[in-house]
């Protein structure tokens, strides 16, 4: 029916048949090329709706929480991060993803394992509270990172302040140190010693020498995906 509607079309301007055949030609390429556009399109979307509402995210980011204590950092610490972007974009909180996560807690669910290079993986376990308090501390971090980098460098659709207040006072001077570090003298990273000064100095206490450089580690991660700064081997 477009073919013809098409032919009709060129016609009336007085195009001959050659010129019908080349513009038909192009026209079924347009079409092709869309169906292809759709069909990736569809394969990108992740199967279990990740990003489709604020719980699934809440879920997205905890699995990678556990993940990253489970299997180390480096890429697993990066999907976390990644996710944790996607978050700030989406215009989600920290008390807010805080939220969803107790209300599973409360409610008994059970989160599945990120899935192994090996395979699936079937092995579920109930939320404790402390992996809440510590996976959202990691979510506030790279919030308050992102607030930190030259803007704009990732787009928020949201004026809702991503972290709270409190959080926001506590780590903001921290990642702000390592921001500087790393945007103005190239650096990766910073003597333990001069990030205990400055939780020191905000807090009046200082967490243990491998706690405190985990938090740079995760601060350092969350600027080199927002903000790359040297070429990827």
């Amino acid at each position: 029916m477009a073919s013809k509607c098409l032919c009709k079309f060129l016609r009336f301007f007085h195009f001959n048949r050659e010129d019908i055949f080349f513009y038909f030609f192009i026209y079924m390429c347009d079409v092709f090329c869309c169906c292809q556009l759709q069909c990736q399109m569809h394969d990108s979307i992740p199967s279990d709706d990740e990003y489709r509402s604020s719980r699934n995210i809440a879920i997205s980011l905890f699995r990678r929480y556990r993940n990253v204590l489970d299997r180390g950092g480096g890429d697993n610490l990066k999907e976390f991060i990644s996710a944790g972007v996607n978050a700030y974009a989406l215009g989600c909180t920290d008390e807010g993803l805080r939220k969803e996560l107790i209300d599973m807690k409360q409610s008994g669910v059970e989160i599945e394992a990120m899935e192994s290079y090996g395979g699936s993986t079937s092995l579920k376990s109930k939320i404790a509270s402390g992996e809440i308090d510590e996976c959202i501390l990691w979510l506030s971090i790279v919030f308050i990172t992102i607030l930190c980098t030259p803007q704009p460098t990732i787009v928020r659709w949201s004026s809702t302040p991503p972290v709270s207040d409190e959080e926001r006072l506590k780590w903001k001077g921290f990642c702000a140190v390592i921001a500087n570090a790393y945007y103005l003298r190239g650096m990766a990273w910073l003597p333990v010693k001069t990030l205990q000064l400055e939780q020191m100095a905000v807090v009046g206490q200082a967490e243990e020498p491998s706690v405190v450089a985990s938090r740079m580690r995760l601060v350092f991660s969350t600027l080199e995906v927002v903000s790359p700064q040297w070429p990827r081997v």
